[in-house]
């Protein structure tokens, strides 16, 4: 015995769509929008928690064991970024990966920083700390840890980290530019933001340097008696 289908059950040519299927094909194209930025992010943040612990650390293998997590956090990190920035362009459009990419768009330019400058001083400290890391207790000299707190190793990598989060945010369903004058308060906000960090790293790394200069030496000739 056959049932007779109802004709607004059947689907037929002209049929609408139902907005619930449409709703959760959004939805899904939202989590793999998410699942493609999620790595990106936390590797970004990793590095961005690591560099700024750099210069507290005073003894030299503990200086040479974070440079070493900190180098494969800032490949890892540039790999995943340009493989997402890559396969955005070769996309149609429409895509997870191409609203992946367009979401990290903004992160470009920091990264492009950090793989030009921070790799580099990254490089240079791991081996200028495994020089003094023979010994486990060694001390870390107050030039390494300048080095170390040096600028253009922990900003360009805790810029891209805050250039990464509002995308993720975004991907996540929380709309961020809502309102009117919201998109020019957020610019103000992050250009502020990275002023702040900015002035932290240049104050620290000064701060070391000064302990690395030399102690003043007074003249022989000063500290004699007075001869007449």
């Amino acid at each position: 015995m056959r049932w007779p289908l109802r004709d607004d059950v059947r689907d037929g040519p002209g049929t609408a769509p139902d907005p619930v299927n449409v709703e959760l094909g959004e939805a899904g194209g939202m989590d793999d929008h998410l699942a493609v930025l999620l790595p990106v992010a936390a590797v970004w943040v990793a590095a961005a928690v690591v560099a700024d612990g750099l210069p507290r650390l005073d003894r030299a293998r503990a200086l040479r064991r974070r440079t070493g997590w900190l180098s494969a956090l800032t490949l890892a990190g540039l790999a995943l970024t340009a493989a997402v920035l890559f396969a955005g362009l070769q996309s149609a459009g429409g895509t997870p990966v191409d609203r992946a990419a367009t979401g990290l768009a903004v992160a470009a330019f920091p990264a492009l920083v950090v793989a030009v400058c921070t790799v580099r001083r990254v490089r240079r400290l791991r081996a200028g700390a495994g020089a003094f890391a023979r010994a486990p207790e060694t001390p870390a000299p107050h030039g390494l840890r300048a080095a170390a707190a040096h600028p253009l190793i922990g900003l360009p990598l805790q810029v891209t980290a805050l250039a990464v989060v509002p995308a993720v945010i975004s991907a996540a369903g929380v709309d961020l530019f809502t309102g009117a004058g919201a998109t020019g308060a957020a610019i103000t906000a992050g250009t502020l933001g990275v002023a702040a960090i900015g002035v932290r790293h240049a104050l620290r790394h000064n701060r070391l340097a000064e302990r690395a200069l030399p102690a003043a030496v007074a003249s022989p000739r000063a500290a004699s008696p007075l001869h007449i």
